[in-house]
């Protein structure tokens, strides 16, 4: 007889954008709980796995932290079969890490039509250094069919919340047959 599984949802969840725009943070930041200012560039990809228990359901999300270096580009979009959402990150303090969101998520929608997405404009604390603002961020999310949110990882601003609503859609998602 085998044994029930660990889980009753596993969703995978992948966090895409430019480099330095603090994906690999807002992962090790949801994940672990822990910030780090020291600076690694992630080379091709990286994961981590959390469970949870959400509405009575035991979740399994595997997330994944792409690269975003250009030379890595076409690895990223390897792994992107099988996602059942993505987190498109900027920085806003970057206006080019926001510009280049389009071409994010076109590459993305190429692979995966149906995954639930949302826009993340990073790193709210540095509210005096911001060259992208709010309503920007909102209004592309909405052109795009995404929801919006801003976060900060270092202060922990909606890591948690980013996470959660996208887990609820998604969920809302399978268990309505879509």
């Amino acid at each position: 007889m085998a044994a029930a599984p660990a889980h009753d949802y596993l969703i995978k969840l992948m966090f895409v954008g430019n480099g330095m725009t603090g994906k690999s943070s807002l992962l090790l930041r949801y994940a672990d709980d822990v910030f780090t200012q020291s600076y690694i560039a992630t080379i091709g990809i990286d994961f981590k796995v959390k469970n949870i228990e959400f509405n009575e359901k035991r979740v399994k999300l595997q997330m994944w932290d792409t690269s975003g270096q250009e030379r890595f580009r076409q690895i990223t979009r390897t792994y992107f079969r099988g996602t059942k959402g993505a987190i498109f990150v900027y920085d806003i303090t970057n206006e080019n890490s926001f510009k280049q969101i389009g071409q994010w998520i076109n590459d993305f929608k190429e692979s995966v039509p149906d995954a639930v997405m949302v826009v993340v404009g990073n790193k709210c604390d540095l509210e005096n250094a911001r060259v992208v603002g709010t309503e920007q961020g909102q209004s592309f999310a909405d052109e795009h069919g995404c929801k919006f949110m801003e976060t900060s990882a270092s202060d922990n601003v909606n890591v948690n919340e980013m996470i959660m609503e996208l887990t609820e859609e998604i969920l809302s998602k399978i268990e309505g047959g879509e």
